[in-house]
């Protein structure tokens, strides 16, 4: 039986898979040519899109110039081979306001935008934040809600009001609700990737249409493979898939905070140096044995 077909939706273009690209350090400083060379891979592996400099990318380490570098060099290196979602969130709206007008001066396909951490505003702050920069940038922009990370939820209802501003074409949802999901598929037309690798299935199957990986840094066609076989409606094989990919999407993001887990298998993979900063730090032994050990269960590494 043929896959019913799956209404359009406003950032249709950004559908699929979408790797939250690492930032490389070699002795503290970024490894550029290990980055050009991570695009380059990306490219070969048929990954759809980029996100560099955002959490996974360690963007909070990152000084303002670094920020800015790291977003020229992957557009410059993509050369429209790759799209790319440059990270351009901030707990400020005036700093989210000159990254995403660098991000839109550098050429990238779209701004991901997290919502602001710390400060935790009201959702009408939400909006008003959001707004601000959509309507300053002429660039397509996905929302980011994690509340683990930000310190609150920014609402269906919200999400609803600034769906409305047209270039906010999607949402990388990490809340953990699938009510939440189903909520946004219900009362907007924005393009929902999930923002958990092990919640993909799950809230593809309510209205989502792809990902932001961490777990696509190490096992990209893995994880398109998952997404194209339910969008092609065969959901035996996207369950297949799933429930492979779920230890490792588990222990990416479980044995330590994102992206200690990823970079220490990069690094058993000779992906990587492995170099993370501080206040982000290395796993113990013990750690990078479970981690080493989820590789070679996987097949990544011999047993």
């Amino acid at each position: 039986m043929p896959a019913t077909p799956v209404p359009r939706t406003k950032g249709e273009r950004f559908a699929g898979l979408t790797v939250a690209l690492i930032t490389p350090f070699r002795h503290g400083e970024i490894d550029w040519e290990r980055l050009q060379r991570l695009v380059d891979w990306h490219i070969e592996q048929g990954t759809d899109c980029l996100a560099p400099v955002g959490t996974t990318g360690e963007s909070p380490t990152l000084d303002h110039e670094e920020h800015e570098r790291v977003i020229a060099a992957v557009v410059e290196r993509a050369r429209g081979r790759i799209k790319v979602m440059a990270g351009t969130g901030s707990n400020s709206t005036r700093e989210a306001l000159r990254l995403t007008r660098f991000a839109r001066r550098s050429g990238a396909d779209a701004a991901l935008m997290v919502g602001p951490y710390y400060n935790k505003p009201t959702q009408e702050g939400y909006y008003r934040h959001f707004a601000t920069v959509a309507e300053a940038v002429d660039i397509p922009i996905v929302l980011y809600n994690i509340p683990g990370r930000t310190g609150s939820n920014i609402l269906p209802e919200t999400i609803a009001r600034l769906a409305d501003i047209p270039n906010i074409v999607g949402i990388k949802e990490a809340s953990g609700s699938l009510d939440q999901v189903s909520q946004i598929a219900l009362t907007t037309n924005l393009t929902i990737l999930s923002g958990d690798d092990s919640l993909t299935l799950p809230i593809m199957s309510v209205g989502g249409r792809g990902v932001v990986s961490v777990v696509g840094n190490i096992v990209p066609q893995d994880m398109k493979k998952m997404i194209t076989a339910f969008a092609q409606g065969d959901l035996a094989e996207a369950i297949a898939w799933h429930r492979k990919l779920f230890p490792l999407c588990r222990d990416m993001l479980g044995v330590a905070t994102n992206p200690i887990p990823i970079k220490t298998a990069m690094k058993l993979l000779h992906m990587d140096s492995g170099e993370l900063r501080l206040p982000l730090c290395p796993l113990d032994d013990a750690g990078e044995a479970r981690i080493r050990r989820t590789l070679q269960d996987y097949g990544l590494l011999p047993s």
